[in-house]
């Protein structure tokens, strides 16, 4: 008995027991609790299709167990009435260690959220903006986190932070052509104007996307050469995407020649509209006599070819040419080119002179 009557940093050897099995205690019961939600949410995610359940017990898995037990010895050390200096202290290592795992559990989110973003777009430009995404969000987290330590401890973060933001700003002056890019990346990556792939027009420009790096755009022209585009200036550009057409509009137009009879002429634009729906992937929309052209009778025709594919176009449009040129020929109507008719009126032969 004299042995718990023994006072150490004011209090007995007993109190000091109390506290240890108080937080003994606590450390298994909530141990046990954390342990129990993560099963009990792992079983809820495998008979739900929702991601939210199985985040949550995913995140709260990487509860660490020194977090556990400080917890449990500062509620402990709460049974024993401890003078305000070592309470501030335990105070401060049990709001620490609460940080440091918000920390933990910020930075394992921050993972499963880059790593489920990529499993959805399973490309090369989703896997570099994770890379660059985690990049930023880790340090950033990382450093609100320190902030809020060195502000527990008493330290006055006021002049850091503004100091930082100072050095931030030259830092950001100094690069923020770089920056402005890495900005565009992150835009081009989440709104998704374009992919690897497809093939685009940007103002003169024109070729199929190969890469969508951080600070540039590299696109393959028709005639093979590769085009360098800083993401800055591409988002500040007019972009036509061909990749995405759902299906291509066509107007062509033909000319025939002024000595054409009228019953031929007027069955022109019938044979038109045959001829192109007779195609496949087809959708006719109009065939006209549009105008008096200087040397030719014009015609116009629209259509449009249900398939983005600018081959498949071509094919279409080349049977559909090879198709007129032989209906033609068959009704003797003749192809008009750029002529010129000189008619000449001949004056009537003067008559003689008589003496």
């Amino acid at each position: 008995m004299e042995l718990l009557d023994q006072v150490f940093y004011g209090h007995s050897v007993f109190d000091w027991g109390i506290a240890l099995a108080i937080t003994a205690g606590l450390s298994i019961v909530l141990y046990t609790i954390q342990r129990m939600m993560v099963r009990h949410l792992t079983q809820l995610a495998t008979k739900t299709s929702a991601h939210l359940d199985d985040f949550i017990a995913d995140v709260l898995a990487h509860t660490k167990f020194i977090f556990v037990l400080i917890l449990a010895a500062y509620f402990g050390l709460q049974y024993l009435d401890l003078e305000p200096k070592p309470a501030r202290l335990i105070t401060s290592a049990a709001i620490i260690a609460l940080l440091l795992q918000v920390a933990v559990w910020g930075n394992r989110a921050i993972a499963l959220w880059l790593s489920r973003y990529t499993a959805r777009h399973q490309d090369a430009q989703s896997t570099g903006v994770t890379t660059l995404l985690g990049f930023i969000a880790r340090p950033i987290l990382w450093a609100v986190i320190l902030l809020m330590i060195l502000d527990n401890l008493g330290f006055n973060i006021t002049a850091l932070v503004a100091g930082l933001g100072i050095g931030g700003l030259a830092v950001a002056l100094a690069v923020q052509n770089i920056l402005s890019d890495i900005f565009a990346s992150l835009s081009i990556a989440m709104d998704k104007p374009f992919i690897v792939g497809d093939f685009i027009i940007v103002n003169e420009h024109m070729g199929s996307v190969e890469y969508i790096g951080i600070k540039t755009t590299r696109i393959r022209s028709l005639s093979g050469e590769q085009i360098i585009i800083s993401n800055a200036d591409l988002l500040g550009s007019r972009i036509r995407n061909y990749k995405r057409m759902q299906e291509r509009r066509v107007l062509f137009k033909f000319g025939i020649i002024y000595q054409t009879p009228l019953n031929k002429i007027t069955h022109i634009p019938a044979m038109v509209r045959n001829i192109i729906e007779s195609q496949d992937k087809i959708r006719f929309d109009r065939a006209h006599f549009k105008e008096y052209g200087d040397s030719s009778l014009n015609f116009e025709a629209v259509y449009y070819v249900l398939d983005p594919d600018y081959t498949q176009y071509m094919n279409i449009q080349q049977t559909i040419n090879l198709e007129l040129f032989k209906r033609f020929q068959q009704e003797g109507i003749e192809f008009a080119y750029p002529t010129q008719t000189l008619f000449i009126n001949q004056a009537p032969p003067a008559e003689p002179e008589h003496s």
